[in-house]
Parts: structure tokens; C-alpha cells; sequence
């Protein structure tokens, strides 16, 4: 029998533009003895191919099982053609346009082999700090539309010499079809300057930029250096009077600093990492790794993590970062540049007039950062990775949806005020923005603007449905209610904890008709059903509905939002609630701590309370942990940061052992069927330990361990008694190292299934992700009734 020849078209999606895919294609169908074509479309990679039925089978199955290394592919469809192609052998045929439904590639950092000649005094881009190719290398931060083309980035302005176009159209190369492609002939190129904006000029030859900013940072020094997605402030992280000219200049006076280290073995110096840790710092993703501080005496100063046990670490993640690094044995400080609340500046003029109060010299290059995209925060807990910042290297990377949600609308969910992303939902899958920050402020709600148009943009996306949060005051949530009547949209409000909720069961693929679990949501705040503010919830619920079956007993908080930034004033409200003023300081008045709050307006407060004048009833948990911080003289007078007070109380439990006869349980009771943890026996337990002198430390771990065990303890008879046997845990109060684990492993020992967050934010970034899964059940179930 002869050789029977037979064509396919093979239509493949997922991440399949800008990761050297096609080349991948050609060289496969080439070692397969297949002919016929491959292109890029709106829709992902097309090709059509001939050749015997097995080479094609077989093709088919190296592609699945070694595409380059930053593709994902998610369908590989198959179609019989009775047309030959006309090509003789394979090729490579140019992109067509359509309607765009391929995925945007995430930021990558740089690959061995460009690391390799960036560090080769033979290759022509040695120290070139541009270098990149289909491996690594800006995406999303350089992008401006769709295809996925050279001319559709902020590279077009950069025409490639000879030698960087015969590798960019050579199949063979590494750099074929790499957009960002450059060298030092043709490319972007990196300036130093003063703070009053006049370039540095070597003196000798064979002096060079990046020589000359590592010795200025030797010397104390503030460098502004352009990144990949913005601005960074660094210096010398072991220096601690530069530390604290940063801190001072940048208003940013406890939040920890992120820092930068050459390799694993600096940062092994000063923090532990296991094989996991050391995978996630040097993958493509290249996060900020939180890692345990390995002493205190460790040649970096406490300024860096104020109150804190864990440090931020980051490898380099660009050529120009490799360089600027390449002889430091220490670690760099690598914050992001802006002033504090404000977010990090992308352009050399806007950096130069917002950031020359702040640095000394500035590393400046000409390649726009078209998208402002911030570092990524990880932290293993209970063995697995966990995203507390999803932002370059992870977005835009489209999230599965779970079995079920194929028949989804696209939606757009507009997530919440702090932390916000947000998120489309297309073909199925949620596309979750990037880390945007706090839409309180002004040049943050601009950029979500900005990237909400770019999305609509780059993903063809026309939402015939809006998800917000029930908080009627969120700016997002104006935001959706405004486009909702200008585009006679319909809008899905959802309420905060329950999006939390959904966030984590669509994260761990929870089939849409999977039934109940009980989710426990602690957080901050977040807007309740009865006008209060919840952040201590147990809620029966699925994607469509919940019941709110406990919390935390709701408690005032006095002059609402202050009482978020002044810690104490929950310290008071918590001991007055339960214990009345007069008799704590009756029974301990003499105690450092309550003679201090008796020294604050507290006629005041309680009269504030008493009248329920600017002092909502509030089930935080968040609070909760402010109140003993607070007591305990952490933050007792302000926080600067968001969260800062439950985290400086964790770093003091950290290493104290305590027995659970000790712990400080809360309270179960039961009023109208609903389960309430008071906190009634929790403080006269902390305020005799307190005056028996027990250590700050013991008492931190001691409230942990009873907040731990009592939720557990509520939380399971709450599942027996529904017949649940799954749990589902979301939140910010979550990244708690600490809670987190004991109530996982604890909840786990009792037989339950316990579901928690990986790929997106336990916090409220992830609150968009929970919010389009809702909104999407919604219209799934009504089409499905009115059908």
C-alpha cells in the first residue's frame, strides 16, 4: 500500500501568541515530514496541514506535550479538510485579524539563555539591558492592542537593524516572532541622571552606567530605576540610614520594604526557603516570595519589615535588573516608586517631576511602559503557594472556570474600593485584572479607568451583564451603576462576603451545581444585608444564594472609619461592650494599657456609641485583632498601613508555644437560631494575664490559638448540623499565617474538606473573580428557567 496523504485544520487557543508558538509548530511539523501552514488570528493559532494520519496523530501529541514554556494551551480542535494545502514543505504564513478572543500573555522574567549572553563578553547583546526573546521578556506592560504584533506594542517605535530582522523572520530562532526584540544598535537605551535631570557621562572607557548606580547605592544613595511595569525606589537594603531616608521621603514609615537579591544564595543569608520557595522566586512569574526571617542579627537593619518576622524577597526579573545587581552580595530594597497611597509612576517625565524629592539619581530608559503593572505577592502556607498580590507574571493569564460555567454570559464584575481588580468573563473563563490598588485614591481610579478600556480592548470584550458590590458608596460600584443606565445594561449587585466565598469555590474549581459548603469570611469590612458591617461570617452558600447562619457578635465602632485608622478606639468599644468602662478600670484600672485609653476622649466615644452617632454596629474580625493589638501596645495609637496592626500581632505570636487550656476561646451562643462568638470571656482572660505580667509574645499566641479553636469549634457544629461536609475559607484576616494553618489543619483532622486560595487573592483581590462566578450562575440559571 502507498502513502495515504491527509489534511487537518488544527485550530489551537489559550496563551498562544508572543511565547514562540508557531515556531514550535514549524519545527514539529517538520521533524513529523508534514507540509502546510501556521498563523496567528483573533482567535489563537491556525494551521493547515497535511501528511500521513499518524505523523499528524503524532504532531498533535508532542505539541501537547512540549509547547514553549510560557504557553498554555487550553484547546486543541481537530477538523478533517478534503483541500490540500498548496505548500510544499511547512511555513509560516503572517497574522490575520478578526474578532480577538486569544489571551494576552503575562510579563515574563528573563530566561537562562538571554541571562547567559546578557553576561557573554562574545555575544553581541552582552550587557545589553533589553535583551529578551519568545521565553521571557515585557508583554503586558508594552501592549496597546490586538494581534499581538510589533506594531501593536510600544516597540514600534524602534525599527529592528538587519541582524535583529533575520532572527525575528527565521523560524529556527529563538527570537522568532519575539515582539520586544532589540540589541544595542536598534533598541531602547538607558540613561543616568541627577535628580535635576542631567545625564551622568563616564569619565574613562569601559565605565558603565550600571557600575556607576551600584556604587552610588554603595554609598547610600536613593536610585529611581524604570522597570518592566513601573517605577522602582532602591537602595541598599543594609544600610540603615538610607532605609530611613527612603522611609521619610516616601511618607511610607511602616509598611515593609520589598527587596531584591542577586540569587538563592544571598537571600539564604537572611531568610529560610524551602525547594517550593526557591521554585517560585526563580519561575517565569518571578514573584515577591514572603520568606521566614532567618534572625534578627543578620547584618540587615529592623527598618526594612518594622514588627515583622518574614522579609519580601524578589530575584531580578529584567536584564537591566541582572546588571544593576550582578556584584551585590547584599540585598537591594526594591519598593515601588511613588509617594505612599499614590501609585507607582510609568513615565520618565511624570517620575522626574513626582519622584526628584524622593531619589537622588534616576536609571532611565526610552521604551514606554504602556501598562502599569506592580510586583506579585506570594507566601507559602500549609505547603502550597498562595497569591496575596496578582499583578505581573500572573495577569492577564485567563482563569479556568469550573464545570458548569460554559454557557456564561460575558460579564463584567467591577470588583471592591481596596485592592481592587477586576474581572471579564469570556467564553467561559475569568479574565482577572491586574493589582490596581485602593480606588479611594483619585490616580488609582484613573488607571482603572484607563484599564478597564484597554481590557475592552484586547480581549473584543462587550459585557451583556454588570457585577458590583452592594456597598452603595464603593466607587466602583458607582462606577457599574453609571454604565448600567448610560448602556441600559442590567446590574447584579453582591454582597461582599458572599463574593468572597464564591471567589474561593470558582479558585478551586467548585462545579456550579456542587451544592453547599459552609464559607468562613474574615475580613475588614465589607457591606451586610442588615446595614451593619459584617467581617465574621459563616454563610451557608453556593454560587447562587447564601444564609448567613453565624458571626461574630456585632460590637460599635466608634467614628466609623477612624476607628479603623486609631486601633484603640476598638479596644474601647470591645471592653466597654462587654465589660462596661467602670468596672475595668475598677478591676484594672492600674494596668499600663487602660490607664492610657482612660486618658483619651473617652466621655466622647461613649457618648458617640450611646447616641449610635457615626459608630455602625460592626462583626469584624479584623477589628477584633486591632482591639488586643492595640492593648497590647502595637499600633495602639494609628496604623499607616492597611491590616498593619493583625500583622505586627501575628509577628508576636509567632514563636510563643501555647497550650490550649490557655488560649482565650470565645463564647458559642445561640440567639434567633444564629450562632454568635462573643468575646465575653476573651478579655478578662487577657487583662489578668496582662497583670500577672505574662509576655506580650504568650498572650499574642494565646488569642490566636483561642480564636483558631473557637472558630473551628462553631464551624463544625454549624457544618454537622446543615449536613455540609465541605468548608470554604476567604478573607483577608486569611493571610494569617498562623490562623490560616491551625484552622485548616484543624477543620481537616475532623474529617472536612476545607477549601481555600491559590491562584487568586484571599482578599478583595480576589473579591472581582467571586463576584463575576455569582453574577455568571445568575444568568446561567435564568436562561436556564425561562428555557
Amino acid at each position: 500500500m502507498g502513502h495515504h496523504e491527509v489534511a487537518e485544520r488544527i485550530r489551537v487557543q489559550g496563551l498562544v501568541q508572543g511565547v514562540g508558538f508557531r515556531p514550535t509548530v514549524w519545527r514539529l511539523a517538520k521533524a513529523c515530514g508534514l507540509r502546510g501552514s501556521v498563523w496567528n488570528d483573533a482567535q489563537g493559532v491556525e494551521m493547515h496541514i497535511s501528511g500521513e494520519q499518524g505523523a499528524i496523530d503524532h504532531f498533535c501529541q508532542r505539541l501537547l506535550s512540549e509547547p514553549p514554556p510560557l504557553a498554555i494551551i487550553k484547546i486543541l480542535d481537530r477538523q478533517p479538510e478534503t483541500i490540500l494545502p498548496d505548500e510544499r514543505e511547512f511555513v509560516i504564513s503572517l497574522s490575520r485579524s478578526g474578532e480577538n478572543v486569544t489571551g494576552v500573555v503575562p510579563d515574563a522574567a528573563t530566561c537562562d539563555a538571554c541571562r547567559d549572553e546578557l553576561l557573554d563578553p562574545d555575544d553581541r547583546r552582552y550587557r545589553y539591558p533589553f535583551i529578551n526573546c519568545t521565553h521571557c521578556g515585557p508583554r503586558l506592560t508594552i501592549i496597546e492592542g490586538i494581534p499581538y504584533d510589533r506594531v501593536n506594542t510600544s516597540m514600534r517605535h524602534f525599527p529592528l537593524c538587519d541582524d535583529c530582522r533575520s532572527e525575528y523572520e527565521d523560524p529556527t530562532d529563538r527570537r522568532f516572532h519575539a515582539q520586544p526584540n532589540a540589541c544595542p544598535v536598534c533598541g531602547p537605551r538607558v540613561w543616568l541622571t541627577n535628580a535635576q535631570g542631567e545625564p551622568w557621562l563616564p569619565s574613562m572607557e569601559g565605565e558603565d552606567i550600571f557600575h556607576e548606580a551600584s556604587r552610588r547605592l554603595a554609598e547610600g544613595a536613593i536610585l529611581a530605576i524604570k522597570g518592566v511595569g513601573g517605577f522602582h525606589l532602591a537602595c541598599d537594603a543594609s544600610d540603615e540610614q538610607a532605609v530611613a531616608k527612603l522611609r521619610q521621603r516616601k511618607g511610607r514609615y511602616h509598611k515593609p520594604f520589598a527587596l531584591m537579591a542577586r540569587d538563592c544564595a544571598v537571600i539564604s543569608k537572611y531568610a529560610s526557603i524551602s525547594q517550593a520557595e526557591a521554585r517560585l522566586l526563580s519561575g517565569s512569574a518571578a514573584p515577591i516570595v514572603l520568606l521566614s526571617r532567618i534572625s534578627s542579627d543578620d547584618q540587615l537593619p529592623n527598618n526594612l519589615a518594622p514588627g515583622q518576622v518574614s522579609l519580601g524577597f524578589m530575584l531580578p526579573y529584567t536584564p537591566l535588573h541582572h546588571l544593576l545587581l550582578e556584584n551585590w552580595e547584599k540585598p537591594l530594597v526594591m519598593t515601588s516608586g511613588n509617594r505612599v497611597e499614590e501609585p507607582q509612576c510609568i513615565d520618565n517625565q511624570e517620575a522626574t517631576e513626582r519622584l526628584s524629592s524622593l531619589a537622588d539619581l534616576f536609571l532611565l530608559h526610552d521604551r514606554q511602559i504602556t501598562n502599569r503593572v506592580d510586583d506579585s505577592v506570594v507566601r507559602l502556607m500549609q505547603g502550597e503557594s498562595r497569591v496575596l498580590r496578582r499583578a505581573r507574571g500572573y495577569a492577564p493569564a485567563p482563569l479556568s472556570m469550573p464545570e458548569g460555567f460554559e454557557q456564561a454570559p460575558d460579564l463584567l464584575a467591577v470588583g471592591g474600593e481596596l485592592k481592587n481588580t477586576f474581572c471579564l468573563m469570556r467564553q467561559g473563563e475569568g479574565v482577572l485584572s491586574q493589582h490596581i490598588g485602593d480606588l479611594e485614591n483619585l490616580i488609582s481610579y484613573q488607571d482603572y479607568l484607563k484599564n478597564l478600556e484597554l481590557y475592552a480592548g484586547l480581549f473584543d470584550h462587550h459585557p451583556t451583564l454588570l457585577v458590583a458590590d452592594s456597598h452603595p458608596s464603593y466607587r466602583a460600584t458607582q462606577y457599574a451603576k453609571a454604565l448600567a443606565a448610560e448602556k441600559h445594561l442590567p446590574l447584579h449587585l453582591v454582597q461582599h462576603h458572599h463574593a468572597h466565598i464564591a471567589s474561593v469555590l470558582a479558585d478551586n474549581n467548585w462545579p456550579l451545581t456542587g451544592g453547599k459548603v459552609l464559607g468562613i469570611a474574615l475580613d475588614g469590612s465589607g457591606y451586610g444585608d442588615d446595614g451593619t458591617i459584617w467581617g465574621g461570617e459563616f454563610l451557608l452558600a453556593d454560587y447562587l444564594e447564601y444564609q448567613r447562619l453565624g458571626h461574630l457578635r456585632a460590637v460599635p465602632l466608634p467614628g466609623g472609619t477612624q476607628a479603623i485608622r486609631q486601633p484603640w478606639r476598638n479596644t474601647f468599644s470591645q471592653l466597654n461592650y462587654y465589660l462596661g468602662w467602670q468596672s475595668v478600670m475598677r478591676e484594672w484600672g492600674d494596668l499600663e494599657p487602660v490607664d492610657w485609653l482612660n486618658r483619651q476622649p473617652l466621655k466622647v466615644l461613649g457618648g458617640m456609641i450611646e447616641a449610635e452617632v457615626n459608630s455602625p454596629m460592626s462583626s469584624s474580625c479584623g477589628r477584633l485583632f486591632d482591639a488586643v493589638a492595640a492593648l497590647l501596645g502595637i499600633c495602639r495609637e494609628g496604623i499607616s498601613y492597611e491590616g498593619q496592626a493583625a500583622i505586627e500581632l501575628e509577628s508576636a505570636a509567632l514563636n510563643s508555644q501555647c497550650l490550649e487550656k490557655d488560649a482565650y476561646r470565645l463564647r458559642i451562643v445561640t440567639e434567633d437560631t444564629v450562632q454568635l462568638l462573643d468575646a465575653a470571656t476573651l478579655w478578662p482572660s487577657l487583662l489578668n494575664d496582662l497583670r500577672d505580667g505574662i509576655d506580650y509574645g504568650v498572650i499574642a499566641g494565646r488569642f490566636h490559638l483561642g480564636l483558631g479553636l473557637s472558630i473551628c469549634e462553631a464551624a463544625v457544629g454549624m457544618a454537622r448540623a446543615e449536613r455540609v461536609d465541605t468548608l470554604a475559607l476567604s478573607g483577608g484576616v486569611f493571610q494569617n499565617k498562623t490562623l490560616f494553618e491551625l484552622v485548616t489543619s484543624r477543620l481537616s483532622g475532623e474529617g472536612f474538606w476545607v477549601l481555600s486560595h491559590q491562584r487568586v487573592p484571599s482578599n478583595d483581590g480576589g473579591l472581582a473573580f467571586g463576584q463575576a462566578a455569582i453574577g455568571a450562575a445568575n444568568a446561567i440559571y435564568r436562561t436556564f428557567a425561562s428555557a
